[in-house]
């Protein structure tokens, strides 16, 4: 992830160069973020934790979306402008959605990193999702094969839940009873 500006601009400007580009492009208090194109283990592992979000989902008010998809991050205590393109997001209070992308906080946001957004999703990401109160926030590494999952805690920070390498069954505190097998994520 690296900036496609070096200066500051405003939402409409940003929109204006969203229009004209195929580029991803997040947008972040005046900053313009470009995210690499998905690699194919990065498709693989996005695919496979789609299939069982969707399932687990299936007869509840929640609904999953996957990038590209604009969140545009808005609560009553946090200022600016953010449009995100999160992986996948996870919805359950569907007031904020509009034609073109949802106003608010996602319950669940899932980044999988690729080797030039690491920071970016890690330390970046991470405190913006915790700020705005998404209550859960997976991070998947693909090139250690491990899955990440952070919760918010009652002072509304976030705290390791679970974490697996390789193999072995990660969980949702959030989706209670969503387990899930990480062969199914990162086969050998």
């Amino acid at each position: 992830m690296h900036k496609y500006l070096q200066h500051s601009i405003s939402v409409d400007e940003f929109f204006q160069i969203r229009e004209k580009s195929d580029a991803l492009l997040e947008y972040i208090d005046g900053i313009v973020y470009m995210s690499p194109s998905p690699s194919t283990k990065h498709q693989r592992i996005s695919n496979s934790l789609e299939t069982n979000f969707r399932t687990f989902l299936e007869g509840t008010s929640c609904e999953l979306f996957h990038a590209p998809y604009d969140v545009e991050l808005k609560n009553e205590e946090m200022e600016g402008t953010k449009i995100i393109i999160p992986d996948i997001s996870i919805i359950c209070d569907e007031s904020g959605f509009t034609d073109a992308r949802y106003v608010g906080v996602p319950d669940l946001i899932v980044e999988i990193l690729s080797p030039s957004n690491q920071s970016y999703d890690l330390i970046t990401k991470l405190n913006l999702y915790m700020s705005y109160g998404v209550k859960e926030y997976w991070i998947v590494n693909p090139m250690l094969n491990t899955i990440t999952v952070y919760t918010l805690n009652d002072e509304k920070m976030y705290e390791q839940h679970d974490m697996k390498t390789d193999t072995g069954e990660i969980t949702s505190k959030l989706l209670d009873g969503f387990r899930l097998d990480l062969v199914k994520i990162f086969p050998s």
